[in-house]
């Protein structure tokens, strides 16, 4: 299954006349790009290899790392952290802020995780502003804990590979993340994110393994990434507005998702959360399983609570999805029946399912379609 998302996808503050997400500006989009990085500019450099790091997979660089984190961090002028190539095995670490200007790691090797799979992430940004990472290689080594998890077995719940939180002015440039434990990348309470051109793979039953995932945080850009993992190629969590994902290859994997929720997908008891005012647009899509699904019924394990849930789902819109359907049902509006989902408008969705006409499915749903619709609407007026 790939689906590729040549979308735009928001969830936003910034709304036109008909309530949806405004598109940042192209302008602003390169500004971020060009403005975000120190590279080109006069900056002091900091070379982890002269700070002790050893380029050959199995000696712990941590302390090189941190040694250079806090040199560019203390420097007065605009400062880069220079991972040249080769391979450095590095144990959890956190960089934290507040620096005194803007520091660029600038990672020409590849950083490789411990395989203890710990419960704590294994590299964070904590509380940092105009941090950017160009380029370079993650690797979770998390294949071993896969298949823990996937034989039953008790395992460790494994780390997320790159995380930034309450963080602002960041820049995330050419990453590639490989076989990450958990999550591979996770912006939590940040402000004023960019993340293009990453490259992010794993199995396609590797379990838990987003490829990026987004909550607490506003203005987050996700743009040309390519995402191959196991689960949700991103997921979006509680308290995320002002979202723009733009084109975006996904698959193997599991879409773009709202919530622990293109997939709506919330667990089935009392909340008082809401998803409102999101665009899902210029999408094709290449026999996925259920391709436009909202899901308030939302059970992974089946042991969740049996109770309506609480969440609000309103003004969603769907413009302009085309393609293939790898189940019959293309179209699956599963809503709750205290909080029925209102404004969902189809506008132009053609999905084929083989040779035979593909279904959709609406529960509690209401809103309207115009332009061509396959499968016909379902949604009640």
């Amino acid at each position: 299954m790939y689906q590729t998302l040549a979308a735009s996808f928001g969830v936003a503050k910034s709304r036109n006349m008909h309530g949806l997400p405004n598109r940042p500006s192209i302008a602003a989009m390169d500004k971020w790009a060009k403005g975000g990085s120190s590279a080109g500019s006069t900056s002091t450099t900091y070379n982890v290899v002269d700070l002790g790091a050893k380029a050959d997979g199995k000696t712990d660089s941590r302390a090189a790392f941190l040694s250079a984190w806090s040199s560019a961090c203390a420097s007065n002028a605009a400062a880069t952290v220079l991972v040249p190539s080769g391979s450095y095995l590095l144990t959890r670490v956190v960089f934290s802020g507040q620096c005194k200007n803007s520091v660029t790691f600038q990672i020409d090797g590849t950083l490789v995780a411990p395989t203890d799979y710990g419960t704590e992430n294994w590299i964070t940004f904590d509380g940092v502003s105009g941090v950017t990472i160009l380029g370079g290689t993650l690797d979770g080594q998390g294949a071993g804990l896969w298949a823990c998890k996937n034989a039953g077995k008790t395992c460790p719940i494994g780390a997320t590979s790159l995380e930034f939180t309450n963080s602002r002015e960041v820049l995330i440039s050419g990453l590639t993340s490989l076989n990450s434990q958990m999550f591979h990348i996770d912006i939590h309470d940040c402000e004023n994110v960019n993340i293009q051109g990453v490259h992010v793979t794993a199995s396609g039953d590797s379990p838990n393994t987003d490829g990026i995932h987004v909550a607490g945080s506003t203005g987050v850009n996700i743009t040309r990434a390519i995402i191959k993992t196991g689960d949700d190629c991103i997921s979006i969590g509680p308290g995320a507005t002002n979202l723009w994902i733009e084109n975006i290859g996904c698959g193997p994997g599991h879409g773009i998702s709202i919530g622990k929720w293109s997939r709506i997908k919330t667990w089935a008891k009392p909340n008082q959360g809401f998803v409102r005012g999101v665009l899902f647009e210029d999408v094709t899509i290449n026999n996925a399983q259920n391709p436009v699904i909202i899901d308030q019924e939302y059970c992974p394990d089946n042991n969740c609570p049996s109770q309506p849930s609480g969440v609000k789902i309103s003004n969603v819109t769907y413009r302009n999805i085309t393609g293939s359907s790898a189940t019959e049902k293309a179209v699956n509006f599963d809503c709750s029946h205290t909080n029925p989902c209102t404004g969902i408008v189809l506008d132009i969705v053609d999905l084929t399912y083989g040779s035979k006409p593909a279904t959709a499915s609406c529960t509690n749903a209401a809103g309207s379609a115009t332009g061509v619709v396959h499968p016909p609407s379902c949604l009640a007026s």
